[in-house]
């Protein structure tokens, strides 16, 4: 059944739904799963499931993993096995708990991404019904309206006033039409033939069946993929702290290679200082962080989903927790999204039947783009229309503004519009009131105006209603018919603002996030809205004011405006740019197609479970309720899995990189290691492990209360200051074991074997609880007293430090090279961590105070930006 373009373009529908053996009625059950097994989904890059085994053992091909892998095998071949076994053993359990935790991690993923798949309309077995994409096959009849993503590569059966947004394949800006004709040749470009459409093109207007004659890979989306996989844009959280982790992957090679040499030229043992070297590596680079942020983004993810928002794509929580910018529509975000239709009116404001009976047909027998009102219009009474037969249809489009259809009365062609206001006025030469017809004069017009604007100053949305009468006629009916009309009334719509929102746009406010409204409703209507929230509006910007624009002045607009009314699509996206270019961090809130593009463009792009395809295709995060309320929950969450993630990165560039420090100048200027390297590797296990629990902690109030950023400069400063204070006091375990516990200078120790593995053990007891513990300091800006860790931190921590205290007194001792440490040590541990922690909480405080808290810094940044965009 494979065919190419010049097979299908050219030949007659007939002929095309015999070559991919099906009908207009669509294909069976039994024949969709025979080509679903033999096609293969329809994903354009199928990713096939790799066997659990070797997903593990992926996971080994870490560079620092295979220098260990080397290392340990060496150390075995030089009569060594021992520390050849622990050290495979260290490695294989990283390496398991790495697997457990992404594999982990991308079940809840996938899991979320089931709850928002997209899917598509097909005719199967006679009847409508909806399908997810990867199950469209070939001959499938799919059935296209304004709003849905096209499923594959297909052939138009037949299509009216139909255009494609093609951008995503050509680049082109328009849309363009299409026809189910026969072609007479094929296009020199595919995309040109007017009776294909294509994956991943989305429908502007207008309605369609077609045959699909390509899936997945065999698409020309699917093409292109093959040759060029668009990699996601990098968050700036996944950016800083990349770079980040490169800076201290930076040091440790420097740091490495300078302790291998002099270990080298002071007689120390060639292939111990290796291993020694490689473990300090190891013990220096932060190998975990990618984990602990997989960790962070799924628990965020899941709890997102139980709040009402899932995530589509993980690394976006974070742009959550630094959105200081959300625009939204004000229809069912601020409304109740329950609209009613309140009157149906002339221009004199008197109630006609006509203007119902008209605006009920058009909404009856319009198929393209559904909209709330068509739904309020239907259900506001039961109208008798057996009289009118449906004879042809002009969609809606967002240039026009307007949906037309003709229906014949057995007298006459009559085609009713319905749909913005002055959009309805540009096409009318006549009005009619009561049962009298008058042409539209300049005071009629301002009449109609002065009607129109009333009705929306007391917050009414308003559509109007015209027609005009074709003598009975075989024709097909085009835009250009909607000319000379007879204006006939309004249609007026209520849609009460939301209970909650009031308290949600407060709740907003307080939490940093500067709410401004894009609407495509004109601004009387929504500025009764914010007037009935009491929503302040700084600055009001139109769409025609923003048509003539330059993007510099617009700049400098968005930041004084916060009600942006009768604005295209394209003016969304021009504001949100300039939003952007200012330095915030932009979310938008869509669901309709004219959304998709801003959703796209958008920092946070978010949408909704019932919005067309298109947007939930675009979209960041889908709201299963539309409203600010579970917005702002989902806000507050993004901000917990930021803080945490920062959580680790404190700890590792302060404590861990002190510790580590401190073993790398001792080994220099002792005549034996400090620690040996299969201890630093069972140390930076012990201490990998503690860490692991704090995506799980809680998070002060004040850590989410505003928009933060991640400052790598802030990060630096606060490394340098508190990583040598965890060094001072490994140095301070040194001499009290040298000179007290031991008594023996330096240069003596050596010459006892007991000596050196009771120094080992010892720093290595007093290394894991200062390094550990420390996260009860670093972990919360707040009265440690008020701000309580999570169980499951405050277990996992405490059960490390009792492990490294016991584990010289297991039979696992003598492997790790640990001998039992006299009593006195153990007071003096606990003296020396009580220290340690009150003077990394005494710096801690200076240093705030100094430079200001990181959730200070990064706040005062945001503001920092947002000023200069107003001073612009």
């Amino acid at each position: 059944m494979n065919t190419t373009v010049m097979d299908t373009v050219t030949l007659p529908v007939e002929d095309i739904l015999t070559k991919f053996e099906t009908s207009p009625s669509g294909l069976t059950a039994a024949e969709v799963t025979e080509r679903l097994e033999k096609y293969g989904p329809n994903e354009i890059l199928q990713r096939k499931k790799q066997l659990a085994v070797i997903d593990f053992l992926l996971h080994f091909k870490s560079p620092l993993v295979l220098i260990l892998l080397v290392a340990g095998t060496l150390s075995g071949i030089f009569g060594s096995p021992v520390s050849m076994y622990i050290i495979f053993a260290i490695i294989s359990l990283s390496v398991v708990l790495d697997y457990y935790q992404e594999a982990k991690a991308g079940h809840a993923a996938e899991l979320l991404k089931e709850k928002v798949s997209t899917t598509a309309t097909v005719i199967r077995d006679g009847q409508k019904q909806e399908t997810k994409l990867p199950d469209i096959v070939l001959g499938d009849i799919v059935v296209l309206s304004a709003g849905d993503i096209v499923p594959a590569d297909s052939r138009l059966l037949d299509a009216k006033d139909l255009f494609i947004d093609q951008s995503s394949l050509t680049g082109e800006s328009f849309p363009v039409e299409k026809e189910a004709v026969v072609a007479q040749g094929e296009s020199e470009l595919v995309t040109e033939n007017k009776n294909m459409v294509f994956m991943g093109t989305s429908v502007i207007s207008g309605n369609a069946n077609a045959v699909v004659m390509g899936t997945g890979s065999n698409t020309e989306l699917g093409r292109i993929a093959q040759h060029l996989v668009a990699k996601e844009s990098e968050t700036e959280f996944e950016r800083s702290s990349r770079n980040l982790g490169m800076l201290i992957v930076e040091v440790t090679l420097v740091l490495v290679i300078f302790i291998f040499f002099v270990l080298a030229l002071v007689d120390h043992d060639i292939l111990e200082s290796f291993l020694f070297s490689v473990a300090l590596a190891v013990g220096l680079t932060p190998e975990l962080l990618p984990m602990i942020i997989t960790i962070n983004l799924s628990k965020g993810a899941l709890n997102m989903a139980r709040k009402g928002v899932i995530v589509k794509k993980l690394s976006s929580i974070q742009n959550f927790g630094n959105m200081d910018v959300l625009c939204t529509d004000k229809t069912g975000t601020l409304t109740e999204n329950k609209i009613s239709l309140a009157s149906h009116i002339d221009l004199e404001g008197n109630e006609l039947d006509k203007v119902i009976q008209y605006g009920y047909l058009n909404s009856f027998y319009q198929t393209g783009l559904k909209s709330p009102l068509d739904d309020a219009v239907l259900k506001h009474e039961e109208i008798d229309i057996h009289e009118f037969v449906k004879v042809d249809e002009i969609p809606f489009d967002f240039n026009r503004k307007r949906v037309s259809i003709v229906v014949s009365n057995g007298e006459d062609h009559v085609l009713i519009t319905k749909g913005a206001p002055e959009e309805i006025i540009k096409v009318c030469s006549r009005s009619e009131a009561g049962k009298n017809v008058y042409s539209l004069t300049p005071e009629t017009r301002k009449k109609i105006q002065y009607k129109f604007n009333e009705l929306s100053s007391q917050g009414f949305r308003v559509l109007g209603v015209a027609y005009k009468t074709f003598p009975l006629k075989d024709r097909t009916y085009k835009i250009e018919d909607e000319s000379a009309m007879t204006f006939l009334g309004f249609l007026a719509f209520l849609d009460p603002p939301k209970a909650s929102a009031k308290e949600s746009l407060l709740l907003l406010k307080n939490a940093g996030i500067d709410v401004k409204i894009v609407t495509g409703d004109n601004d009387l209507v929504a500025r009764k809205v914010c007037e009935e929230l009491g929503f302040e509006i700084k600055g009001v910007l139109i769409g025609s004011q923003i048509l003539y624009m330059h993007d510099d002045a617009l700049q400098r607009a968005v930041e004084k405006a916060n009600l942006f009314a009768r604005v295209t699509p394209g003016q969304k996206s021009r504001i949100l740019n300039a939003l952007k270019a200012n330095g915030h961090v932009v979310g938008f809130l869509g669901d309709g197609i004219n959304d998709a593009t801003s959703i796209k463009n958008a920092d946070v792009g978010i949408s909704v479970d019932n919005a067309v395809d298109v947007a939930k295709e675009s979209a960041d995060f889908i709201l299963l309720e539309k409203g600010l309320n579970v917005l702002h929950a989902g806000v507050l969450e993004g901000r917990k899995t930021f803080s945490n993630t920062l959580k680790y990165l404190l700890m590792g560039t302060s404590s861990n990189f002190g510790n580590m420090f401190s073993v790398a100048a001792a080994a220099i200027f002792l005549p034996f290691l400090p620690m040996s390297p299969i201890q630093i590797l069972l140390n930076n296990m012990l201490y990998d492990l503690s860490e692991t629990t704090i995506p799980t902690d809680n998070v002060d109030a004040a850590a989410i209360a505003k928009p933060r950023k991640l400052d790598i400069s802030y990060v630096r400063r606060f490394m340098v200051l508190l990583g040598p204070i965890s060094s001072i006091f490994d140095i301070l375990t040194f001499l009290i074991m040298i000179f007290i516990i031991i008594r023996a200078s330096p240069f003596a120790i050596s010459k006892s074997p007991y000596d050196i593995a009771l120094f080992q053990t010892a720093w290595f007891i007093e290394s894991m609880a200062t390094q550990t513990l420390v996260v009860f300091i670093l972990r919360t800006n707040e009265n440690l007293l008020k701000s309580r860790p999570s169980w499951p931190l405050a277990a996992s921590t405490i059960a490390i430090v009792v492990v490294a205290v016991v584990i010289p007194y297991t039979p696992l001792g003598p492997l790790f090279q640990f001998v039992w440490p006299p009593w006195q040590f153990f007071v003096f541990v606990a003296l020396a961590t009580a220290a340690y922690l009150g003077l990394v909480a005494f710096v801690k405080g200076r240093f705030h105070k100094k430079y200001g808290s990181l959730l200070e810094h990064t706040f005062q940044q945001v503001k920092t930006r947002s000023s200069k965009a107003k001073a612009f």
